[in-house]
């Protein structure tokens, strides 16, 4: 759109970003594929836009003149070009294209059908040709939002015309009366300071998106629009009486010096993973970004059950068959209690009459408060100890209990506990002890966790993503995409490629974002969509085929997930494995190792190695050392749960070398260069921590994380590392055996 307006009246192409601006303002206003029977502006303002008003971009408009001291003679028009519509305002924007200034005037005249003759006016050989400058003033047009009444009312209302550069008149008057109007325009020679309101100013196009992806949600925006409707309304009222319930305030008078927080209401709609609403949910947010750190707080940090120490967890009660439960805590941050003094304004909405230049102080802890979340998981320490409780050393988020040979763990992100242990008397136990400290919501048996579908069954727990696979393809509308066997081509060598043309930067890292919360159930994708975060600064058209390959894979595997079966030996093994030189840029390797907890898959990872390596052997030593890392902490971590001396870790490779190289000091010439930091292998074996074994390579599980494999050796390795498709794996649990019935179905019709 933009090229067509400008070639129309042979508009000059410095005037792009009018153009551009032009053109969004019009796309605002008509119709789109997407809203059919509504434009854009109509979805957001909730009424039909005004266009009386527009004009065809680039023509003449004659702008009245009524600056001071004119002459009975002197022309009371010029003739200018039209630019669109001012921001913000009811007036247009119009181009002097001899001085090139843009003028904003309400009262013009236009003829759309004459242009103005660019070729008499244009300097090609001047220094700043194909260059237009345009100043808004100190602080631009201050956001101000541009309102459908005074558009309907433009036509009716008399104009007046602004400069935003203001020269002296070509004609020179008398003397007297141009110290007069030297006099009348004199600048000011006061310093200008910016306004403090201004200093969180944001994009309007930001706010106004934010609110269009706000109304597709059906989420309000503000208070006064989710008041019109009862369940926002209630919603809030429940709000307020668990504050009330928890004295997490008490009104006051402010005292001298003292500012207060301000207070915003947030709205979302909580879904279940089949995209149903599970409720309304209305948070009263303090505006904890004016806190100054020393002052309003001190200590921030708070510590969550990181995603493979819930798969740890998973697995460990699947190979013992206990029972995974799911607690609630509302309301949570309203419980903790706060070290510092905190004033905050009366919410909207709930202003006390007769009291409305009071304010509230804290006496726990709030929503938006940049301590409330510290304040919390102190609070909850402070309870799960006194039920007798002890935090994990090598986990400070998963706590253990043992009473009368049971053993019961609860794993906390933030307001969320996971609860799992030998006995179901001691989680009955632990859910009645919470119940009597916080308002609880007891979600029973654990189904859906941080946006992880949970499926338990006698013998075993399935982990999947299924949910958020989907939401994935549609967001990307690779919904209808032709799926393929693979997620990336084998022997596909990816680069930097500074040749290729740049994509949408924004976009490639929003979808690699997406798929890397995809891979604590899907380590299948891992080296794939590892290889593509490599390239988030930008990426090239190379890059984006490689990922909608990737999606492509997932369109045929969405339903693919993790199963943990009951085991009767319990023992923690890892493979570790290496590919070399596999990077064009830098020539670094990849390691990829993966760790089993009772044949349950807990933790994997793929990644680019940090130094160069020499050889293959040393690529291997390297991955290896990496792989005893995290062995040590997850053999001191079950040994810490389960209160027993820690067993040896065994760790597979298949590479002979670099086997004898973690045992002893051969290969002296070959190996006297690689830092010291990846002997630390060594010492685990020394110790007796970590024990290294060979594997043939054809059953090395690591290998598909540290290069792309041909479609059959793919298929081959994810089923060995234990990657089902878990829609089929359901049916056979329930004893509904779909291809069974497809066959009997076939042969009662051949009959």
């Amino acid at each position: 759109m933009t090229r067509s307006i400008m070639k129309h009246m042979n508009v000059p192409n410095y005037l792009w970003g009018e153009g551009v601006r032009h053109s969004t303002y019009l796309i605002n206003r008509v119709a789109t594929r997407t809203l059919v029977s509504q434009t854009p502006y109509e979805v957001l303002k909730g009424k039909r836009p005004s266009i009386d008003h527009l004009r065809v971009f680039g023509c003449l408009g004659y702008a009245k003149t009524d600056g001071p001291h004119l002459r009975k003679l002197d022309d009371r028009t010029r003739t200018l070009v039209h630019l669109g519509t001012e921001p913000g305002s009811k007036a247009y924007r119009l181009l002097d294209p001899v001085t090139r200034k843009v003028v904003v005037s309400r009262d013009v005249v236009f003829d759309e059908n004459k242009g103005w003759k660019w070729n008499t006016t244009t300097n090609e050989n001047s220094e700043e040709s194909g260059m237009f400058k345009l100043s808004l003033g100190l602080y631009g047009n201050n956001g101000l939002r541009e309102e459908e009444e005074e558009m309907e009312q433009e036509q009716n209302n008399d104009g007046s015309m602004e400069e935003e550069d203001i020269e002296e008149e070509e004609e020179s008057p008398s003397e007297t009366e141009t110290e007069q109007v030297q006099d009348l325009l004199r600048r000011s020679t006061r310093i200008s300071k910016k306004p403090g309101y201004l200093d969180d100013y944001v994009y309007l196009a930001d706010v106004e998106g934010e609110r269009l992806l706000l109304l597709i949600n059906d989420e309000p925006w503000d208070f006064s629009e989710a008041i019109e409707e009862k369940v926002w309304k209630d919603a809030c009222k429940e709000e307020i009486a668990s504050i009330v319930k928890n004295n997490t305030w008490e009104l006051v008078d402010l005292p001298l010096g003292a500012k207060p927080i301000g207070l915003k209401w947030v709205f979302k709609i909580k879904r279940n993973s089949d995209g149903s609403i599970s409720k309304h949910k209305s948070r009263l947010v303090a505006k904890g970004y004016i806190q100054r750190h020393g002052i309003d707080y001190e200590e921030v940090f708070a510590p969550v059950a990181r995603i493979e120490t819930v798969r740890f967890i998973i697995g460990l009660a699947a190979s013992n068959d206990w029972e995974v439960h799911h607690l609630d805590v509302k309301t949570a941050f309203l419980h903790g209690d706060l070290k510092e003094v905190v004033y905050v304004s009366q919410p909207e909405g709930f202003v006390i009459e007769g009291s409305e230049s009071k304010v509230y102080k804290l006496n726990k802890a709030l929503y938006g408060l940049k301590q409330a979340p510290r304040a919390w998981n102190e609070k909850l320490n402070k309870v799960l100890g006194e039920l007798d409780f002890v935090k994990c050393s090598k986990e400070p988020s998963l706590y253990r209990k043992r009473k009368n040979h049971g053993l019961l763990l609860v794993a906390v992100y933030v307001d969320d506990l996971l609860i799992t242990g030998s006995k179901t008397e001691m989680i009955n136990e632990f859910k009645a002890g919470m119940s009597r400290k916080f308002d609880m919501s007891d979600l029973g048996l654990l189904t859906y966790y941080l946006g992880i579908e949970v499926f338990q069954f006698n013998g075993g727990i399935m982990l999947k993503q299924e949910g958020y696979a989907k939401k994935i393809l549609e967001e990307t509308k690779m919904a209808d995409c032709n799926a393929v066997q693979s997620p990336m081509d084998a022997g596909l060598k990816l680069s930097k490629a500074q040749e290729e043309r740049n994509i949408d930067e924004k976009e490639y890292r929003r979808i690699i974002g997406c798929l890397r919360y995809l891979l604590h159930t899907r380590p299948d994708m891992s080296y794939s969509v590892g290889v593509l975060s490599r390239y988030m600064h930008e990426p090239k058209e190379s890059h984006q085929a490689a990922l909608k390959q990737v999606l492509r894979y997932l369109k045929g595997t969405f339903s693919y997930g993790l199963t943990f079966m009951k085991t009767r030996h319990s023992e923690l093994v890892g493979y570790s494995d290496s590919s070399h030189n596999v990077d064009i840029d830098d020539g670094r390797s990849t390691t990829g190792h993966l760790f089993y907890l009772n044949e349950c898959l807990i933790t994997w990872c793929s990644t680019k190695q940090e130094t160069v390596a020499l050889s293959s052997c040393e690529a291997e030593f390297m991955a290896a050392t990496e792989a005893a890392k995290q062995a040590i902490w997850l053999q001191e971590l079950l040994a810490e749960i389960l209160e027993k001396a820690s067993e040896k870790v065994t760790i597979r490779l298949d590479n002979k070398s670099a086997i004898a190289l973690t045992k002893n000091h051969v290969f002296h010439g070959r190996s006297k260069h690689i830092h010291k930091r990846y002997h630390f292998i060594r010492e685990c074996v020394d110790n007796g921590q970590v024990e290294v074994e060979h594997i043939a390579g054809s059953l090395q599980k690591a290998d598909i994380l540290t290069k792309a494999l041909g479609r059959i050796k793919f298929k081959e390795m994810r089923e060995l590392i234990g990657i089902q498709d878990l829609k089929k794996m359901e049916f056979k649990i329930k004893g509904e055996n779909v291809e069974v019935n497809l066959e009997d179905n076939l042969v009662h019709k051949l009959n």
